[in-house]
């Protein structure tokens, strides 16, 4: 007898919570190997294909192309042992499929690799321990209370209709491959992402993930008094950011028709407060903020939250730079990058001046002093901006960097960049100067201590040796954490490059 198992989205780690489905890799019916890739999503990190656990025949799927799924939410089912319909017991398909359900059959009830993704490596399934919901007392005189019930029949009959109703939504939506199947499911049995809402009745609060949760509890939200804009109900983070921007916690809110719950006047000091009137709905074309251009937002916004910056700048002769960059590819050999040779001083630089290189350890009170240099450069892809990140910069010479450089980039452009590739910067080259400008005071790719920028190298009138002739000019930018150094240490560092970019000879004292 075939056993259906449910593969449910992993965690793609670093942090992500949710992915969105970018293509299905197959179809309802098709036959499955253990640890084949079924599905390709995109998260705020990168684009990568989840495989499946489990070797059968497809049977369900939960989601269309572009659908946001949060992290524990049903992907697929997969009948387990099944024979493959339409085929004849001699067919390929009828014993590929017959050889997946032996291979799944003889791993038992933990059969399956896990939920991992490709090139992770692969183990047993973790076994499921059944939660048990706590169970919260209620004193006689709170049951007793007129103003805590006021319509008990009501009440009761709200609630023996609540289960029915979205057991057979959960049904229902599961059989179409929706996501309000799994609202409704994880509403009934799992207590972990909801609670009690005296506002429905005694039904579940359904919220997209637990950082939602952790983000309305930091703030003292009370989501019982939220009405999300989600399927079936589904309070979503811009829900609760709606929320907390009004400064409405005592407000019931609904995406058609809001309404507000008379509140007492809030009272400071026994002198009554004015609420200010809730600001209207700005017209217009709302792009959400998900994926990269949600990634990115968040960690710039946390950069200029938490890290008192600051900007410094110098215009240098890039000419003999130049020249060199030239003499070095004519000599033969792969060709250097000019971004290579900018990564190469940045790593001599950041051996002068350590403080650069480090980051800021808030819970500690300790600036941590990094013994490698691993580079990040901001890269413009169609998905958004991204900054891959060059490992073990400080022991790469130019041809190395040119060649890392070079491999990095074309992931980042067809999208096939890994979580690991995107972490672990410690310093970050800017080069806006790609897009014809010259000069930017950029922002701090949280939690390094510091950027450099570079503009475009442009022929400028220059004193060269006392006289005005035309140079190649450049403007470099740094932008720096002020906690781990003041502005002398910033200005040596600039200094350094800028000396290294007029003559790069200077450079041999480091080789």
């Amino acid at each position: 007898m075939a056993q259906v198992l449910e593969f449910k989205l992993p965690d793609l780690g670093e942090g992500l919570t949710e992915a969105e489905i970018v293509r299905w890799l197959v179809q309802v019916g098709d036959v499955v190997a253990i640890d084949q890739p079924v599905v390709e999503v995109e998260t705020a990190k990168a684009m990568v294909e989840v495989p499946c656990p489990y070797g059968g025949v497809v049977t369900a799927r939960f989601g269309e192309e572009g659908t946001e799924l949060p992290v524990g939410a049903p992907l697929l089912t997969v009948a387990v042992g099944a024979p493959v319909a339409g085929g004849s017991a001699g067919s390929s398909g009828a014993a590929e499929g017959a050889a997946a359900a032996q291979g799944a059959d003889s791993a038992g009830k933990a059969e399956g690799s896990g939920n991992v993704l490709v090139g992770y490596g692969t183990s047993e399934a973790p076994k499921r321990r059944r939660r048990v919901r706590p169970t919260t007392p209620v004193s006689p005189a709170a049951s007793t209370t007129p103003a805590a019930s006021t319509t008990p029949a009501a009440s009761t009959a709200s609630t023996r209709a609540t289960a029915p109703t979205a057991s057979a939504g959960a049904a229902g939506g599961a059989a179409n491959g929706g996501v309000s199947a799994v609202v409704a499911e994880r509403a009934l049995t799992d207590a972990t992402p909801f609670a009690s809402d005296p506002v429905r009745g005694d039904g579940p609060v359904p919220v997209i993930s637990p950082l939602v949760r952790r983000l309305a509890r930091e703030n003292g939200l009370d989501l019982r008094k939220l009405r999300g804009s989600g399927p079936d109900g589904l309070i979503m983070r811009a829900d609760v950011e709606q929320a907390l921007r009004a400064g409405i916690a005592g407000v019931v809110t609904s995406p058609a028709a809001p309404t507000a719950v008379a509140q007492p006047a809030p009272v400071s000091a026994g002198v009554p407060v004015a609420v200010p009137p809730r600001a209207e709905s700005a017209a217009g074309t709302r792009v959400p903020l998900r994926g990269v251009r949600g990634a990115v937002a968040d960690k710039l916004s946390r950069s200029r939250r938490e890290i008192p910056d600051a900007t410094c700048w110098v215009d240098a002769d890039a000419t003999e730079l130049m020249n060199a960059r030239r003499a070095m590819n004519a000599a033969g050999g792969p060709k250097i990058s000019l971004l290579a040779l900018l990564a190469r001083i940045c790593t001599a630089a950041l051996a002068r001046f350590p403080e650069l290189n480090s980051t800021v350890d808030l819970e500690a009170r300790e600036i941590v002093r990094l013994d490698q240099v691993h580079i990040g450069f901001a890269a413009q892809t169609e998905r958004g901006l991204v900054v891959p990140v060059v490992r073990d910069a400080h022991a790469r010479d130019a041809e190395s960097l040119s060649a890392e450089f070079a491999r990095l980039t074309e992931a980042a452009r067809t999208g096939t960049l890994t979580p690991a590739q995107l972490t672990g910067g410690t310093f970050t080259l800017n080069n806006y100067g790609v897009f014809g400008v010259d000069g930017s005071t950029p922002i701090i790719n949280h939690p390094e201590a510091a950027m450099l920028g570079v503009g475009r190298i442009v022929p400028k009138p220059w004193v060269h040796q006392g006289e005005l002739a035309v140079r190649q000019v450049v403007q470099l930018s740094l932008t720096f954490d002020h906690r781990v150094c003041d502005g002398g240490t910033a200005g040596g560092f600039l200094r350094y490059v800028a000396d290294c970019v007029e003559q790069p000879a200077v450079l041999l004292r480091t080789l």
